[in-house]
């Protein structure tokens, strides 16, 4: 078994991703990065082995960002999303569009959004979402395909 400094320095960033990816917020992420990491050096003796270490930290993580929620009924993620100042018309029309996309990826249903965020902000694999959502490779594959189609017939609609 590692200590909390290697766990730490090999982990942080990736729960990091995985936070950012839900939240939106740089600020808040770290927060429960922070917080997950705490938690897990704490009780890093109920850590069994069944799964791994990157798995169990985001369950962990996922667990702390739900009792921030609580904490902060008044949070909202990612529909708080604003443009900044761009620089060329061009650069004006992706910032829309990217943030238009953002609401109508949070208005999707579970566990579609979840997974969208996983997939498209956090880059991670489908094996990963399938280990963080306790499923298999291949649903997070369908699951992916099906809320990426819903997602596009959402979009257009508005076109």
């Amino acid at each position: 078994m590692q200590n909390g400094e290697e766990i730490y320095r090999q982990y942080a960033k990736y729960v990091y991703k995985y936070l950012l990816s839900i939240t939106g917020s740089a600020d808040i992420s770290e927060e429960i990065t922070q917080e997950t990491f705490y938690q897990a050096i704490k009780n890093i003796n109920k850590f069994n082995g069944n799964c791994k270490i990157s798995t169990w930290l985001c369950a962990i993580a996922k667990n702390q960002l739900a009792a921030y929620r609580r904490k902060h009924p008044d949070y909202e993620e990612l529909e708080s999303i604003t443009l900044t100042a761009a620089s060329s018309e061009d650069e004006t029309i992706k910032n829309v569009e990217k943030t238009r996309l953002y609401v109508k990826l949070h208005s999707c249903p579970e566990p579609y959004r979840e997974l969208l965020y996983l997939r498209l902000l956090a880059e991670l694999s489908f094996k990963e979402i399938g280990d963080i959502l306790g499923r298999s490779e291949n649903w997070a594959r369908v699951t992916f395909y099906r809320a990426k189609e819903m997602l596009k017939k959402e979009m257009e609609k508005d076109d």
